[in-house]
């Protein structure tokens, strides 16, 4: 009920401050009485609006009135259209725009009535920005149009800067001037408004042509149903002038799909405690659609929930409440922080000034400090003069200390340069012992190729000697035997001359090995000497003991014995091939 009174107080207002309340006072409240179903009380009107003292009656003598003899006795069998056009008509004709707009008056005033929903619980009434939002937004989704974001923004960063949002008649105006609806013909925003209205006023939840299945002929018969929130309603057509029944909703009743039969489709059935209704929709989505609406109708009667959108309105206000009420808090720290700001600057005032007050007090302690320092100084004097001296000394001091520093550091430099050129020299050593050691692999190799090249010789030499000794019968065989092992010694001594001079070459490289580690030899000994000269900082790395060589017919080598052997098996080898 409570709610019920906000929604007639709103549109009681445009009307009463419409009307000249000293001569139209009555005729307001004998209207309202009719409309609402009240009860007139001609004696209380004439008492409550006798002329007294006070002169014209306030609108603070009004309310008195309104609320104990209209409005705490409305039962809610009214009209409210009929109510809300009463209201309307003593308002329009005063306060409605004169230019011409793109809707008729019939949308304006259901224009006039959505605000009255919409708008916030305080006077004078207005719409705020994020309402009229809304508004929009449904009518442009009804017009089927694309909703234009960044316009409306521009448009309620234009409103915020002048005021909190808009009247009544500003809103009518909004939209007649065609604004948010460019391109739409006045038809198109008029059914638009219509189905606005339907919805957050007369609380249509879904309407549509279906038929309904007769209780008594069983015969179907097409029937414009009306839904809302815990009735639906069927007429014989859209103008809603023809009522043809009811269909009451409540927590017990229940929807279920039919499956198609006696040549209807898309069946559905309404069940209710004392009868049930089968109607058949358009198509499966239209059914479907029909069958989610009056499910959802009737949870929220289980749940004993608002419609939809009269709690979505709900929550949109006690959103901007916590916003506002965020605000005023953020409002109430601020004024709080800036009281403490004002105290910290009276208390900075407080400490300046006793600051002010010591500085004063330094200054004539800094007076009397410089009397004493000019007393100081003549006595200290002296004793700079001694301290200047001890300074020099010990200056010179230093100075001898940091040559003899520098002497000591360009040694040291010299010792590490030589120490590098040493290490260079040994590197240059331990090669030329690296190059030794290949020349005398060499040499072992030809070493031993050269002892087998002997050895098959001197068996040959032999083999000939026995042949020579044997019978004339067997001699020209030997005879053609021995020029084959004439011309396999031939070779033999060819390969023995080319051996022969591999062993030269390796010879002479060995000579020059050997003059390389003597060059290096005496370089390791000349800078040991030197090392030796600085105070023996660095000590030398000499090279081992060498291994003993093997000596030949032509010379020393440095072939092993396993090198040996090795040649010895190939020229065998080779031999066995040959014969």
């Amino acid at each position: 009920m409570v709610g019920l009174k906000e929604e007639l107080l709103k549109s009681i207002w445009h009307a009463f401050t419409a009307l000249d309340l000293d001569r139209s006072g009555k005729v307001l409240s004998h209207n309202l009485c009719t409309v609402l179903n009240v009860p007139h009380d001609p004696v209380a009107l004439e008492e409550h609006f006798r002329d007294d003292d006070e002169g014209p009656v306030s609108n603070q003598g009004y309310m008195p009135y309104l609320n104990k003899f209209i409005l705490e006795k409305v039962q809610g069998n009214f009209d409210k259209v009929e109510f809300n056009r009463m209201c309307w008509t003593l308002c329009a004709k005063k306060n409605l725009s004169r230019s011409p707009l793109l809707i008729s008056d019939e949308d304006a005033f259901k224009v006039w009535v959505i605000f009255n929903f919409l708008s916030e619980d305080k006077y004078p009434l207005i719409i705020v920005p994020e309402e009229i939002e809304y508004l929009l937004k449904k009518l442009t989704e009804a017009m089927g149009a694309g909703w234009q974001q960044e316009q409306f923004d521009h448009y309620k960063i234009a409103l915020n800067t002048s005021r909190e949002g808009l009247s009544a008649w500003e809103l009518i105006e909004l939209i007649g001037s065609g604004r948010f609806s460019k391109g739409m013909d006045r038809q198109t925003v008029s059914m638009a408004i219509n189905e606005v209205f339907n919805e957050l006023i007369l609380d249509v939840l879904k309407q549509g042509y279906m038929l309904k299945k007769g209780h008594k002929r069983k015969n179907w018969t097409e029937r414009w149903f009306v839904l809302k929130p815990n009735i639906i309603s069927y007429y014989v057509s859209e103008d809603l002038k023809d009522k043809k029944g009811d269909i009451i909703l409540d927590g017990n009743c229940c929807v279920e799909a039919l499956p198609d039969k006696d040549g209807k489709k898309c069946l559905f059935l309404i069940k209710c405690l004392d009868k049930s209704f089968e109607i058949s929709a358009s198509d499966k989505k239209k059914k479907q659609e029909w069958i989610q609406a009056i499910q959802s109708t009737v949870n929220l009667l289980r749940a004993g929930s608002p419609p939809p959108h009269k709690e979505a309105r709900q929550k949109r206000k006690e959103l901007r409440q916590k916003l506002l009420a965020e605000q005023e808090e953020l409002e109430r720290q601020m004024k709080e922080l800036q009281t403490a700001n004002e105290n910290k600057q009276k208390e900075l005032e407080t400490v300046r000034k006793q600051l002010e007050a010591a500085a004063a007090r330094a200054a004539e302690e800094e007076k009397k400090r410089l009397q004493t320092q000019v007393e100081l100084q003549d006595r200290f004097s002296l004793e700079l003069e001694r301290e200047k001296m001890v300074r020099q000394k010990m200056e010179e001091q230093v100075a001898q200390k940091s040559s003899e520093l520098e002497q000591y550091l360009q040694r040291v430099r010299e010792l590490e340069e030589m120490y590098k050129q040493l290490q260079e020299a040994l590197e240059d050593e331990k090669q030329a012992r690296q190059d030794e050691e290949t020349v005398r692999k060499l040499q072992a190799r030809l070493l031993e190729e050269e002892s087998a090249k002997r050895a098959e010789l001197e068996k040959w030499h032999l083999q000939q000697q026995q042949t020579i000794q044997m019978t004339e019968a067997e001699k020209q065989e030997l005879e053609n035997q021995r020029m084959i092992k004439e011309r396999a010694l031939q070779v033999a001594m060819q390969q023995l001359e080319q051996l022969e001079l591999e062993r030269k070459e390796a010879l002479e490289q060995y000579e020059e090995v050997k003059k390389k580690l003597e060059t290096a030899a005496n370089n390791t000994k000349s800078w040991k000497d030197k090392v030796a000269h600085h105070e023996g900082l660095i000590r030398l790395i000499e090279p081992g003991s060498k291994n003993p060589h093997l000596i030949t017919n032509w010379g020393p080598a440095a072939f092993t014995e396993a090198e040996l052997e090795q040649r010895q098996k190939s020229w065998k080898g080779k031999k066995a091939t040959s014969e």
